[in-house]
């Protein structure tokens, strides 16, 4: 089978289409035939060996999947041959980068269908933070004020639609180019970020403030400020601290998302009734992946990049 693979950590440039031999799944796992693979930031960052995730080289890129269960291992009965799913892989793990996967098959679920199969795989780990961020690290419920930074990628989008359907009022940052989309997505205010500082103009308390986006500290900080007494700050951006004032109460708290089966389950079921919508900006031959990761390096990808190895 084709893969892309890398056998040291570095610049794009390590990245290589090999042919191996398709690999046969042990107990619980299953090998799927991919039919996409996501392509996320911290990809660029697993490839360069900058963030702290333990992967054995050589390591194939591309930890969110949809596909077809081709064969399955001793002890699995919950998924069977044919069965399309989708899946967000273990980061330490051969990712999807590739025309076969091995997967655990607890990582899986039912792909949605009412959207393409390959396209399915710009949904997990993106959707899946969005939920936890909300509804386990914030606990965001209905008649709440949150502030989003970063609305307009793709994470912010999914967070601004689940944020809007819990019944909480939202204030979003977003670009320019990103403004009409976020406002599509629900937001009730939008304030555009590369003019106006969010801290600025947010001039009521909020519950929440969920910190997408590389803002500087002192913006953090301001943010956090207008966080009601015993709310909660949120973040994505480990490299950054998240502010907190133990003082009043309010919590800062980093998110690490993690695969959650039941979770993205109840994804794919919002997006099957429509509540979420999965938007992919690309879809690329797995030939063209170190291209794109060269384009990660460069800040140069918008919205959701998806590899169709089998295309």
């Amino acid at each position: 089978m084709k893969t892309m693979r890398f056998f040291e950590t570095g610049d794009p440039s390590v990245l290589t289409l090999d042919d191996i031999e398709t690999p046969t799944p042990a107990a619980g796992q299953v090998l799927l035939r991919v039919a996409g693979a996501g392509v996320n930031p911290a990809d660029n960052g697993i490839r360069f060996g900058r963030l702290p995730i333990p992967i054995t080289l050589p390591h194939t890129p591309g930890y969110d999947v949809s596909g077809i269960v081709i064969s399955v291992g001793d002890g699995v009965a919950d998924v069977a041959v044919g069965d399309e799913v989708v899946g967000f892989l273990p980061m330490t793990d051969d990712g999807a980068a590739a025309e076969y996967v091995i997967a655990p098959a607890e990582a899986l679920v039912s792909a949605p269908t009412s959207i393409a199969l390959a396209d399915a795989a710009g949904l997990p780990s993106v959707a899946l933070t969005a939920w936890q961020a909300l509804f386990e690290y914030a606990d965001l419920h209905a008649g709440q004020r949150i502030v989003i930074t970063g609305a307009g990628g793709v994470v912010g989008l999914h967070a601004v639609r689940l944020a809007k359907r819990a019944g909480a009022h939202v204030i979003a940052t977003a670009t320019g180019r990103s403004r009409a989309a976020v406002a599509d997505a629900g937001a009730d205010q939008v304030i555009d970020h590369t003019t106006t500082s969010a801290a600025s103009v947010v001039d009521e308390p909020v519950d929440v403030v969920l910190n997408l986006a590389p803002i500087s500290a002192e913006e953090f900080v301001a943010l956090a400020a207008r966080v009601r007494d015993g709310g909660v700050v949120v973040s994505t951006t480990a490299w950054m601290a998240t502010p907190s004032d133990e003082a009043r109460g309010v919590r800062g708290v980093t998110v690490f998302v993690r695969s959650d089966r039941d979770q993205l389950a109840e994804l794919v079921r919002l997006v099957d009734s429509g509540e979420l919508r999965v938007d992919i900006a690309e879809r690329i031959p797995l030939a063209a992946l170190p291209e794109v990761h060269a384009r990660l390096e460069a800040g140069q990808v918008h919205g959701k990049i998806v590899v169709t190895p089998t295309a």
